[in-house]
């Protein structure tokens, strides 16, 4: 609807006065009648109308050009959000890392050998990342949902994932030496030639685990896990897993054994 549009001439201003029930009303009907006649006057100037159709069209414009740019954007939206990981490769805290995986998990960018070792990514959510050799090594995890991700020859010894999210993961020849997984739900996740050697998998959700082919679980702490497949506790513990609560005799364990 434009604004621009032919008007009616106003009526003589007594006319236009008499509307006014009150007499001190009186003024603003004048005030209106001025109004009503500079409108008319102005709607048969065709330059008004020109300007009106030029806004239209600017207008249009610019819609058309948001979205012929908007492949544009999402480059540089993902150039912004690599920067940031990588600026702060190497250092501590979260430095925006954790909201720069997540804008780029959830445009689709796969997250193939990434770096952010002992970073703090404490309730990242990466679900069905692809996260394939990238380097976790020390982080801080906990809570982290990784469900349906790709971590095969990923690093994340000694990274703390506690009450962490695996559901369906393929976890293979992944590195967990001296992890934290106390708590993880590991339903249905896929560890072929994973290294869990002195990880502490505690009170970890292990329902329909793909635990065959797993490399190595010497000294790590399967005490309290819950659903674990048929078979899998007895192997584990021919294999030097231990179940310990304490975590003072777990250690203890540890040293005598020659660990960490």
């Amino acid at each position: 609807m434009y604004i621009y549009r032919v008007r009616r001439r106003p009526g003589p201003l007594k006319e236009h006065l008499r509307r006014a029930r009150y007499t001190w009303l009186r003024p603003f009907f004048a005030l209106e009648w001025i109004w009503d006649w500079l409108s008319y006057l102005l709607s048969h100037w065709s330059f008004l109308e020109v300007l009106e159709y030029l806004g239209t069209l600017s207008i249009l414009l610019g819609v058309i050009l948001y979205f012929a740019e908007s492949g544009d954007r999402e480059k540089q939206k993902h150039y912004q959000a690599w920067q940031v990981i990588n600026t702060a490769q190497g250092k501590g805290g979260s430095g925006g890392r954790k909201e720069a995986l997540q804008e780029l998990v959830t445009d689709g960018v796969a997250l193939v050998g990434v770096d952010v070792s002992d970073a703090f990514l404490m309730g990242v959510r990466l679900t069905r990342a692809n996260l394939a050799r990238a380097s976790l090594r020390g982080a801080d995890l906990r809570m982290a949902v990784f469900d349906q991700a790709n971590l095969e020859y990923a690093d994340l010894g000694s990274a703390n994932i506690r009450s962490g999210s695996m559901v369906k993961t393929e976890l293979g020849y992944a590195m967990f030496a001296d992890s934290d997984l106390n708590g993880c739900n590991l339903t249905e996740a896929s560890c072929e030639d994973a290294d869990f050697s002195r990880a502490d998998l505690r009170n970890c959700e292990l329902k329909n685990i793909n635990w065959k082919g797993i490399k190595e679980v010497k000294l790590a702490n399967l005490f309290g896990v819950k659903d674990a497949p048929e078979g899998f506790m007895a192997w584990a513990m021919k294999n030097g897993a231990v179940s310990i609560e304490s975590d003072a005799e777990w250690e203890d364990a540890i040293q005598k054994a020659g660990g960490k």
